[in-house]
């Protein structure tokens, strides 16, 4: 065996993205107010420490794979101001990881806000602390707002992936590197660079990102371990030819197999109409229609590029989760939509919940059950 196959065996044993439970799961922004929930309703989550480390406990109870907050520096305003409360996300994976024993815990960093040096460093910390189980995702930035905030401009789309290209070249340099690291590109110009010691993870720690775009696409598939998908249609056939393109993309271009992940959330009740009934007040009652104006603005979206009846349903979906897959329903409907998502070729669904700590709670004790018995986990 060769030193780099024997370096991936060691880092597949340690990090638990890639252990063997046949749908992997994990939590998504448990780190900021809100969650993923764009609304009012009473119950939400609080930007606490003793929540986010609830959650992160009860994560770690079930097993689950991963641990990912969302990078966010700037609320989008309305009643809730949406986000507008949380924790940095490095600082929040050394204390997430130091006070949980199994899960993987993510932090998510954009790239103009941070040096590479600095990340590989701390990057390097929490693998250590985590004893392995540390992973990087990786964002090129899309909050003009937020980018501004560190005096640099929002560069256009494809030059935020040549600037990422750099960053993470010179981040998995420095982990890998016994001599120090010089390095002149277009971005970043490094002279006599180290980290060390080196991660506990070789080659390199888990690298996720979540490129929608082509350019984004092919930059996850040639240097990320992690695809982070964003669903564009709900049906199986839909979904499993997303997944599919994008794991033929890095075999047919790079050589590689990477792992897919998505995101949804969870809306459960007793009866599928008591499901129904919490979504319509949490999203079409109590939805903060000011907030995700901000955000679906932010983000470029309006009725002049998407026709009004997509815009709604868009609008609707990111109030109810950050545009993820809906899984509204009986426990029982909980569990086939999981393994709907795992047939059609899923690794992992990251998870959220509008009142996120005792829908979570519910979660564990009702539906996580039936997962383990259809073999699921």
């Amino acid at each position: 065996m060769s030193n780099t196959a024997r370096e991936r065996q060691l880092r597949e044993a340690c990090n638990p993205l890639f252990g063997t439970s046949k749908l992997k799961l994990g939590t998504f922004c448990s780190n900021l107010s809100g969650g993923c929930a764009i609304t009012t309703l009473d119950g939400v989550l609080d930007a606490s420490w003793g929540s986010t480390l609830s959650l992160a406990r009860m994560a770690d109870q079930m097993g689950f794979e991963a641990l990912v907050p969302v990078g966010r520096w700037k609320g989008f305003g309305g009643e809730s101001d949406f986000n507008g409360e949380g924790f940095e996300c490095f600082t929040w994976a050394a204390g997430i990881g130091a006070s949980t024993a199994r899960a993987g815990v993510f932090a998510t960093s954009h790239v103009p806000t941070i040096h590479p040096v600095m990340a590989a460093k701390q990057a390097m910390t929490i693998d250590h602390i985590t004893n392995g189980r540390f992973a990087l995702n990786l964002v090129t930035g899309w909050h003009k707002t937020e980018i501004e905030m560190f005096g640099a401009p929002l560069l256009e789309h494809s030059k935020r992936y040549d600037c990422a290209v750099e960053w993470l070249d010179i981040i998995k340099r420095l982990w890998v590197s016994d001599e120090p690291v010089d390095y002149e590109g277009e971005f970043y110009k490094v002279i006599g660079a180290q980290v060390r010691p080196h991660p506990v993870q070789r080659p390199h720690p888990v690298v996720m990102n979540a490129g929608g775009s082509e350019r984004g696409r092919h930059f996850a598939a040639k240097y990320c371990d992690v695809a982070f998908v964003i669903l564009t249609a709900y049906g199986f056939d839909d979904v499993k030819a997303q997944v599919d393109r994008y794991r033929e993309l890095a075999r047919r271009e790079y050589g590689r197999d990477i792992q897919v992940w998505s995101y949804a959330y969870v809306v459960q009740g007793e009866t599928e109409a008591d499901a129904r009934a919490y979504f319509d007040e949490y999203v079409h009652q109590k939805g903060d229609q000011v907030a995700v104006d901000n955000l679906t603005t932010t983000m470029g979206i309006n009725a002049q590029t998407v026709p009004p009846e997509v815009m709604e349903a868009m609008k609707t979906h990111f109030i109810a989760g950050w545009g993820g897959f809906p899984l509204v329903g009986t426990k029982e409907q909980i569990v086939d939509g999981l393994a709907m998502l795992q047939r059609a070729g899923f690794d992992g669904i990251l998870l959220s919940w509008a009142r996120y700590l005792p829908d979570m709670a519910q979660f564990q004790a009702e539906t996580f059950p039936l997962l383990v018995q259809a073999g699921l986990r």
